[in-house]
């Protein structure tokens, strides 16, 4: 029972350090100590919860991610309708807002308070007796939807309430705010679905709302939403409020993110404070649209009430649109490092917010058919998220009488390989392996784990290789000497020496490995399993027919008509011929017909010395066994290295056979029995 209070007690203050860093990392942006240390928290929390279940809640920083996907959103009815704000555009709407308030209120001047209007989504969230229970979309204003699984994700926003100070923890704290995604963030986001060959987002309102209706909260986690938080309603035990401001300072207190808030004193402190907002909007970490003026005294707020569904006591003072019209020069291609082919308008430069725009994609063939633009056109470009230029629309009226549509490549515009459609459409790709647009994302890859296994080639030599021309291709790698590693940045006699003795040793690799590495779309470990085992040679798929492949395990048509159009390619048959001249010998599956492993079904947990799961996966399955996530009655082994948690307490609790490393590398010997 000691150890169990210990254990309780360790647990609440290890989620309120990781709160408290929280807390610093994503709202303030002044950590105070590094991802390491973070890290090590938070395995320690794990760990406890792993020995002690029942300390295991849903508001643990461990719990962010891991609920199931859900089928559909339930609804959530608001306590308080979430109400919208009404627009105004230029200074005489503040002024006409300004002396109606005034004229209701019966006072000659009104103090108000002036926040970024954020361009985000809408939400309302319940913390019952400090612990976070719901979230939800406003909805109608009435009735939202229920992102309770999605909200969770956010890690700026606390999964239980730690007062930075003595402030007491209401039993029902209902508060609204904005969901959105900061400008770094977003263009992070962007470059990475580039780099992955999916569409890209147009602005971060869309990424944000896009994000937080996922079914599947794992992924939303993979988002990086932010949330601020701007209002709370009166349920118990939250005080009664003078002003705004006083809320405002509430929230903070209990540990809240809150948004950026500046007194006004009249509507000439309102026009000052706008007139800054506009000069240092593109200063902000964050993308706004405009400046949400609100009344700051709580009294004078519900006296002016509401009409229809906006409030009297606030209103959004909107900025003027940051678009601007120019010629399209030209229209060209753009090949990224997967091989998404992406159309990018070249325009006589215009300044759009302040910066010089010379260049606005199209995002895909179906965005430019959408839009027709066309070279000669005359567009309105606009900044979207501060972020990406954007051709908003075309000017029909000015076009050029000799225009055409502009023809999209069916071959790569920089290596001549066929430019094939993705399954849905969206996304046309080059399907050369030696495409130099995508050399280095295909050398990370060919050299990755579960690929060759090249150790010391990473991201960073990748590129070197590449930008010194001294690989062009896949074969390249096995022609670099020692003189010429030498050369490269950080790269000393030691790692020069590692990196060749890897290279040599990754010749010797399987047919399976072999053909991940070759960086084919859709095919992944277990589909590059399933063609070893039916193509034991590389030069057979040369030969194959679509119908040869569809009748390979688990590859469907889709899939079957990427992988044929790959193998028909001449320069990817170049480039694997390069390869096997080069040395590189893939060995055919080996199928086991004996053993203690054929037919049995394993689950690896815990760490090993010996080697890495993913080998002890390979050689599981070498010798005609499966590795399986999970442990049930159907286990045959639970491999259980250093570490073993949950699965190997499973393992006991229903009699599966457990061994230890030493035991497991004992089968793996070629006279070892069952």
């Amino acid at each position: 029972m000691d150890d169990f209070k210990t254990a309780e007690a360790r647990a609440r203050e290890l989620r309120r350090e990781l709160a408290h860093h929280n807390h610093r990392y994503y709202v303030l942006d002044s950590p105070e100590i590094s991802d390491a240390q973070y890290d090590t928290l938070m395995r320690e929390l794990q760990a406890l919860e792993e020995k002690h279940p029942s300390l295991l809640t849903p508001d643990s920083p461990t719990q962010r991610v891991g609920g199931k996907a859900a089928d559909e959103f339930g609804e959530v009815v608001h306590r308080a309708p979430m109400l919208s704000l009404a627009n105004i555009f230029n200074d005489e709407g503040l002024g006409e807002f300004d002396e109606r308030v005034r004229k209701l209120l019966g006072v000659p001047s009104v103090t108000y308070v002036c926040e970024p209007k954020l361009d985000g989504l809408a939400i309302a969230l319940r913390y019952e007796k400090g612990v976070f229970v719901q979230g939800a979309t406003r909805g109608d204003g009435t009735t939202g939807e229920d992102v309770t699984g999605n909200i969770r994700t956010i890690r700026s926003l606390p999964m239980e309430l730690f007062p930075l100070d003595d402030t007491p923890v209401p039993a029902l704290l209902e508060v609204r705010g904005e969901v959105f995604i900061r400008k770094a963030d977003f263009k992070k986001l962007n470059d990475k679905r580039e780099e992955e060959g999916e569409p890209l987002f147009a602005n971060p309102r869309n990424a944000a709302a896009g994000s937080l209706r996922q079914l599947d909260p794992k992924e939303t986690a993979a988002r990086p939403l932010s949330v601020y938080l701007y209002e709370c309603l009166a349920t118990e035990g939250v005080p009664a409020f003078k002003s705004h401001t006083e809320k405002l300072g509430y929230l903070k207190a209990l540990g809240l993110p809150t948004n950026q808030a500046v007194r006004a004193e009249g509507i000439d402190g309102v026009r000052q404070s706008y007139d800054n907002s506009l000069k240092g909007r593109h200063e902000l970490p964050f993308e706004v649209d405009g400046m949400v003026v609100k009344v700051d005294d709580e009294d004078q707020r519900k006296r002016l009430g509401q009409v229809s569904k906006s409030p009297r006591w606030a209103v959004a003072y909107k900025f003027p649109p940051e678009e601007e019209s120019t010629e399209v020069l030209d229209i060209g291609i753009q090949v990224g490092r997967t091989g998404a082919l992406t159309p990018v308008a070249h325009l006589k430069p215009v300044k759009v917010g302040g910066v010089t725009v010379a260049r606005a994609t199209l995002h895909n063939e179906d965005e430019l058919r959408r839009k027709d633009v066309r070279k000669g056109d005359t567009v309105f470009v606009r900044r979207a998220g501060d972020v990406i230029p954007e051709i908003v629309s075309t000017v029909l009226s000015k076009r050029p009488p000799d225009s055409q549509p502009f023809e999209f490549p069916k071959h790569c515009p920089v290596c001549g390989a066929v430019a094939t459609k993705d399954e849905d459409g969206a996304v046309i790709r080059c399907t050369g392996a030696s495409c130099p647009a995508q050399l280095v994302e295909k050398i990370r890859h060919f050299a990755s784990r579960l690929a060759m296994d090249i150790e010391g080639l990473g991201d960073k030599l990748a590129s070197q290789l590449v930008a010194t021309g001294t690989v062009k291709t896949f074969a390249d790698l096995y022609g670099i000497t020692k003189q010429k590693l030498l050369t490269l940045e950080r790269m000393g006699d030691k790692s020069a020496d590692n990196l060749l003795e890897s290279l040599e040793r990754s010749k010797g690799t399987t047919q399976r490995r072999f053909l991940y590495a070759l960086g084919i779309r859709h095919v992944g470990d277990a589909t590059a399993k399933a063609l070893a085992e039916a193509f034991p040679k590389a030069s057979e798929l040369f030969t194959a027919s679509l119908e040869d492949i569809s009748r390979v395990k688990d590859v469907g048509p889709v899939m079957a008509q990427v992988i044929h159009t790959f193998f028909q390619e001449p320069q990817n048959r170049e480039a694997i011929l390069a390869l096997l001249n080069a040395g590189v010998s893939p060995a055919p599956p080996q199928v086991a017909t004996g053993g203690p492993f054929v037919g049995k079904t394993v689950v690896l947990t815990g760490s090993m010395t010996g080697m890495t799961r993913e080998q002890a996966k390979e050689e599981v399955e070498r010798r005609g066994g499966k590795v399986a996530g999970s442990v049930s009655r159907k286990t045959d082994f639970v491999v259980a290295g250093e570490d073993a948690g949950s699965k190997l307490k499973k393992a006991q609790e229903l009699g599966v056979r457990i061994l230890d490393e030493q035991a497991f590398l004992q089968l793996l010997q070629p006279d070892a029995r069952g």
